[in-house]
């Protein structure tokens, strides 16, 4: 069994990981598909999502399986206010988690669409991943 802090970096480069597909999607699609918009929209908001849960299992700060940006901003907000600041747009995102996703539900808009969805994902994404760089890069004291 790993040392404690062993297998909390493993559950945090797990959460990165998965953050960082949904990110390199969106990215994808951005660049070779930019009409399918609602799923750019959508992996947009996985990834921020993904990124802040990472970040909050590092603090080991429980979350509700929720994928309403705004709250889980707040319980960051309990770690870092300014971090939580700084990331505010995210909450813009929120919509994309869901209502993009389903017939009849009004789909969301940003001003200039899923570059726009895009571009707040990777703000999310560049100060997460400075916020934890420092654990990030630990050497690991276990084979993976």
């Amino acid at each position: 069994m790993p040392p404690p802090d062993e297998a909390r970096r493993a559950l945090l480069r797990e959460w990165v990981a998965e953050a960082e597909e949904d990110f390199r999607v969106a990215e994808h699609l951005l660049q070779t598909s930019p009409h399918f918009g609602k799923a750019i929209g959508f992996h947009a908001q996985q990834a921020a999502e993904k990124y802040l849960k990472a970040y909050l299992t590092w603090h080991q700060v429980e979350f509700p399986k929720v994928h309403d940006l705004r709250e889980i901003l707040h319980l960051v907000a309990r770690q870092d206010a300014a971090l939580s600041e700084s990331l505010r747009d995210a909450r813009l995102l929120t919509p994309f988690a869901v209502r993009s996703r389903y017939p009849g539900l009004t789909s969301p808009d940003l001003p200039r669409g899923a570059r726009s969805a895009l571009g707040i994902a990777g703000q999310v994404r560049e100060a997460i991943l400075a916020a934890l760089a420092p654990y990030l890069d630990a050497p690991s004291s276990v084979a993976e």
